[in-house]
């Protein structure tokens, strides 16, 4: 008792004496012993015990009640708190009772209970934040389940319902061709539903890593571009992208989740953006206190519908949508800005969003990436020291972006927003004899167009002044009229120090047309190559032979891993040129059956095997690298990707 509390009394009822055997201040031995009267309680009560606590003490702790409620009871107990804040446990034990069985001691016992008091508190919070996460996460997927039916329900009626039209309309060979264009598309949102599915579920599951590797930022920008450009131009949107301060191009971090964090921001930018409106896209390199590394800032930022207040506190939490595909049409699993957070979370980053209803959303990503690779070329051209180059763009960044590069290669930059200025300006140079050596020109200007303004600027200039179009939209169909107004060469934005630099030192050698559209690769041959295809499902099997087919491959088919393994031992598995392999088999999967066939004692151990599998995510290439195979594909296939692959293991045109 003595080492537990810090009080200990014994109370003698009848004589109602109170004798202190411990206490936590000084009392001299005379006054260890004194009459407990009530007033002496309750001048005690009001000096030590907390006001809400002083009733509940003195009921607790009543001389004249103590007996009748210690009838049936080894003690009495009651926490309460003290005036300085902490808290006390008391008790009263019965210590002697006298031949008729009344009460004649008791002892009172005081133990500091604060530490004990804090942990339950700190626990009941715990347990009450745990219980409001769960009821909140409860309710999300709820939501997420509602919102999940409505729209994977959207796509699936859009494939059944025009399915059934091109059976109905099967002799119209146009309108089968648009109905099969619209399943196609619903196809391959369902695809992406699925995949964001997936995606937070491995985040959650601890299965995503981040693989670092040397990345050329241009051309993750420029890839991006592309991949947007069509639902922008769809949309009729005004895209803007510009760098600033961008010294280091080769940075080590991991492309495939870096374009993935950057495609969703976009995506969610143009999807919630209204026709006709604006995506603006800027890369800024800021100082670092680490060595070789440097702060990449991405900001995307558009004029769409914008986000409440309350809503931005919770945007980044799995399964969050202010609206739902039926209030605003704009489908989504409400998991795209919670994978985003996670991975940038991964690469040791941060995000911020920035919205206004009605107004507007920016959200900008910041990572520190170490430089990699060699330094990109500073400094100045030689032969082009103090060359006048006219900047021609609408946006003003873009204008003041790359007019700061052109200095840094000391040549002597202007700039205008203005087409019909620039036609102004090149007359006003060649009139006074101090001509532009090259001309930057946007493409698309609201007062004069790009194509417009060279045709016009050619009209005063030598032919051999290189005229460059800056764009960040596919040239492909208007290549040929640009080249017939005298346009040298295409640069899409946004433009590098690295690209500025080729495309001005040869301006008629350094083009890229970006949109896959227009530069479709052109594949080796493999007509009559034999394949093997390995896959269980039947409806898997006559799809696939149905493209392998149409492409010119002969293919023979068996349903399960040991089937081909049996066909690789025996002769007739010398005329496969390349096995396509499902992974999840009945009998045998696609891993074991592939190092199966590697252990063969016959030159079919060597046979190209590729697997062709739902399982698309990178451990699962990993996986397929290492049972050895010699490629993955992911389903749903189709002759593009089959061809890629084919040109990868049989050689690619020189």
């Amino acid at each position: 008792l003595g080492s537990v509390y810090y009080s200990l009394a014994i109370i003698y009822m009848k004589d109602k004496k109170i004798e202190v055997v411990k206490t936590n201040f000084d009392l001299p031995e005379d006054k260890k012993i004194f009459p407990l009267t009530d007033d002496w309680h309750k001048d005690y009560v009001e000096k030590y015990v907390a006001p809400s606590y002083r009733q509940g003490y003195l009921e607790a702790f009543d001389l004249t009640k103590v007996e009748e409620n210690l009838k049936n009871k080894k003690n009495i107990v009651y926490n309460f708190q003290l005036q300085d804040g902490s808290w006390t446990n008391a008790l009263v034990v019965p210590q002697k009772y006298n031949s008729k069985g009344e009460l004649e001691v008791v002892l009172f016992a005081a133990r500091d209970i604060t530490s004990e008091v804090q942990k339950e508190k700190e626990l009941t919070e715990s347990l009450k934040n745990a219980l409001a996460a769960a009821e909140h996460a409860n309710k999300a997927k709820t939501a997420f389940l509602n919102n999940m039916s409505h729209d994977i329900r959207t796509p699936m009626n859009a494939i059944i319902g025009f399915t059934a039209l091109a059976v109905t309309h099967i002799e119209s060979k146009e309108v089968v061709k648009d109905y099969l264009k619209k399943i196609n598309m619903s196809g391959q949102h369902l695809l992406s539903l699925i995949n964001d599915v997936l995606d937070m579920s491995r985040i959650e599951s601890g299965s995503v890593r981040i693989e670092y590797a040397d990345v050329h930022l241009p051309d993750v920008l420029h890839d991006l571009r592309t991949i947007i450009q069509g639902n922008v131009h769809s949309k009729q949107q005004d895209l803007f992208i510009d760098i600033q301060d961008v010294r280091h191009e080769n940075i080590l971090t991991d492309k495939l989740r870096l374009s993935q964090v950057l495609l969703n921001i976009i995506g969610n930018a143009v999807k919630f953006t209204k026709v006709g409106g604006t995506i603006s896209i800027r890369v800024a390199e800021k100082p670092s206190s680490k060595k070789d590394c440097g702060i990449f800032e991405f900001k995307i930022k558009d004029n769409g519908i914008g986000m409440s207040k309350d809503f931005q506190r919770h945007v980044f939490d799995s399964f969050s949508r202010e609206h739902t595909v039926t209030e605003n049409g704009i489908p989504g699993t409400g998991l795209g800005m919670a994978i985003t957070k996670n991975i940038v979370d991964m690469m040791g980053g941060k995000i911020e969003v920035s919205s206004e209803v009605n107004v507007g959303t920016e959200f900008t990503v910041t990572l520190e990436c170490k430089f990699s690779g060699e330094m990109e070329q500073l400094g100045p051209i030689p032969e082009l020291i103090g060359a006048r180059v006219l900047v021609v763009d609408d946006d003003v960044n873009t204008c003041m972006s790359v007019s700061k590069m052109l200095r840094e290669i000391e040549m002597l930059p202007d700039w205008t927003t203005s087409g019909r200025e620039a036609v102004v300006r090149a007359k006003e140079a060649h009139d006074q004899n101090s001509e532009f050596k090259a001309y930057i020109i946007d493409w698309l200007m609201p007062d004069m167009n790009g194509i417009e303004a060279v045709r016009r600027i050619r009209q005063v200039i030598d032919n051999d002044v290189p005229i460059i179009i800056l764009t960040a939209y596919d040239w492909a169909d208007i290549e040929q009229e640009a080249r017939e107004a005298g346009v040298t060469a295409f640069v899409s934005k946004p433009i590098f120090m690295s690209e500025l630099r080729a495309i001005l030192t040869k301006p008629d050698v350094i083009e890229r047309a970006e949109n896959e559209e227009s530069k479709k690769s052109e594949h080796l041959n493999h007509k009559g190559k034999k394949i093997l295809l390995v896959e269980d499902n039947e409806l898997n099997q006559e799809i696939a032979n149905a493209i392998l087919q149409e492409i010119g491959l002969e293919v023979d088919t068996v349903g399960d891993g040991m089937d081909a393994v049996e066909v690789m031992a025996s002769e007739k598995g010398k005329k496969y040129d390349l096995i396509l392999m499902d992974i999840q088999m009945p009998k045998m999967d696609g891993y074991t059956a592939t190092r199966e066939i590697r252990s063969l004692e016959s030159e079919n151990c060597n046979v190209p095997i590729i697997a062709m599998t739902a399982n698309a995510f990178e451990e699962d290439k990993q996986k397929a690298v290492q049972a050895g195979m010699n490629g993955h594909i992911a389903k749903p296939i189709n002759a593009e990707v089959i061809l890629k692959n084919l040109d990868e293991i049989f050689g690619k045109k020189a």
